[in-house]
């Protein structure tokens, strides 16, 4: 299961921002947050995400400031993970065609010959 499955939008949100600024208060995420809540609601999120396991707080003066509790870069795998196996029934060669379907008008010749790259190591990582 994902890291951020289960998550609301909002909650999803707030998990971004944290992800982004590494740590924030209530009032700071409210902010950050495009079309907020109110400050009560976000705090009542927050507490939600802090019993859910994604983030903790830590005291700060007299306000809380809240972490993620999982590193980004392991969410990150952890959702695409969750993609790859609800969507393309875990077959990375189908999530890599829809990628490049939706990219390729984007994609630039350096970031396809990256990519390039990157299949040929794991082509000769798997020898």
């Amino acid at each position: 299961m994902s890291a951020l499955a289960g998550l609301s939008r909002r909650e999803r949100q707030i998990m971004e921002i944290l992800y982004q600024h590494g740590k924030a208060s209530a009032s700071e995420v409210r902010e950050l947050m495009e079309s907020a809540p109110g400050y009560s609601a976000v705090r009542a999120m927050l507490r939600v995400l802090e019993e859910k396991g994604h983030v903790k707080h830590e005291a700060a003066g007299l306000k809380y400031v809240y972490v993620p509790t999982v590193g980004r870069e392991k969410a990150k795998r952890s959702a695409v993970k969750h993609v790859l196996d609800t969507f393309f029934n875990g077959s990375p060669e189908q999530i890599v065609a829809a990628l490049l379907d939706v990219s390729a008008t984007r994609l630039t010749p350096g970031e396809l010959d990256r990519m390039a790259e990157m299949i040929e190591k794991a082509k000769r990582e798997e020898k």
